[in-house]
């Protein structure tokens, strides 16, 4: 349930914070008028995220067991593969998203209607789908039960009240600390997601050594414990653990820890260029 929380409360706290530079920079410039295009934008890329979701639910329950696993295990690797960009796409740019985000608007301001649609449209669109297949591949690796919904759902809320409590000035956090946190938290969120999607393309077929076990902590920490469902939950562990999904694990997290936790390189500010003069 943590895990899926944190996904709720990072992804939903990115589009909140998207949405709330749009809506500001409009007020503060007084284009209210453009308002309802951002909010259109917004709205159907919430409905595609929705209907992504969806059907990556409907397509699944419609498989046979072993195209179930095979599904699941494919969806799971291309979920780890978009939560991977982003973490390391929000490490290098969160210092600078508001200033980017402005300058698309009035771009778009500029063109019409349909351009501020179609950009609101694309920057909440992209956390969309990406929230859709990692919750979806998350909620698989714990399990079936509601729990992953539950904490979805209140991560989602959490955010949007950050979002609203930032964007009114009554809440002051330091943006580029909590994604770093959170994004060092994901890694280890998606390995677990990353290790369970190899597991199940071993309980396809698809991969070997599915009795080859790294350890078996079972009798230690049961599955159906609190402890063991807690591990579960939050960084999908697995007391029965193959040796390709360890191997697999280690593989993804040791690099991807150096490589985040190397110092990001200040970005050198833009000057504007000296007027030509005759």
């Amino acid at each position: 349930m943590f895990a899926n929380y944190l996904i709720g409360l990072r992804e939903g706290l990115e589009a909140a914070l998207v949405v709330s530079v749009l809506i500001a920079y409009l007020v503060r410039t007084g284009r209210r008028s453009s308002l309802r295009y951002v909010w259109a934008g917004v709205g159907v890329a919430v409905a595609l995220s929705v209907a992504v979701g969806a059907l990556l639910q409907f397509t699944s329950a419609s498989l046979s067991f072993e195209a179930q696993e095979r599904f699941g295990g494919v969806m799971s690797i291309i979920a780890v593969g978009f939560v991977t960009w982003m973490i390391f796409w929000m490490r290098r740019a969160s210092r600078s998203l508001s200033a980017e985000l402005r300058g698309r608007l009035d771009a778009a301001v500029a063109i019409g209607g349909l351009a501020v649609v179609l950009m609101a449209f694309v920057a909440v669109a992209r956390e969309g789908l990406e929230t859709s297949v990692f919750f979806w591949a998350a909620a698989q690796a714990t399990g079936s039960t509601t729990a992953p919904l539950v904490g979805f759902t209140l991560g989602l809320a959490t955010a949007i009240g950050l979002g609203l409590a930032i964007y009114r000035s009554a809440l002051r956090i330091n943006l580029s600390a909590f994604f770093f946190w959170t994004g060092l938290l994901l890694i280890f969120v998606a390995a677990g997601v990353l290790s369970y999607g190899v597991h199940d393309l071993q309980e396809a077929g698809d991969l070997p050594g599915l009795n080859t076990l790294l350890f078996d902590v079972s009798a230690q920490i049961p599955p159906g414990s609190w402890f063991g469902a807690l591990l579960k939950g939050t960084v999908n562990f697995s007391p029965a653990t193959t040796v390709l999904e360890g191997a697999v694990w280690i593989a993804y997290v040791v690099p991807c820890l150096a490589l985040y936790l190397r110092p990001v390189k200040a970005q050198q500010p833009v000057t504007a260029a000296a007027p030509v003069t005759s």
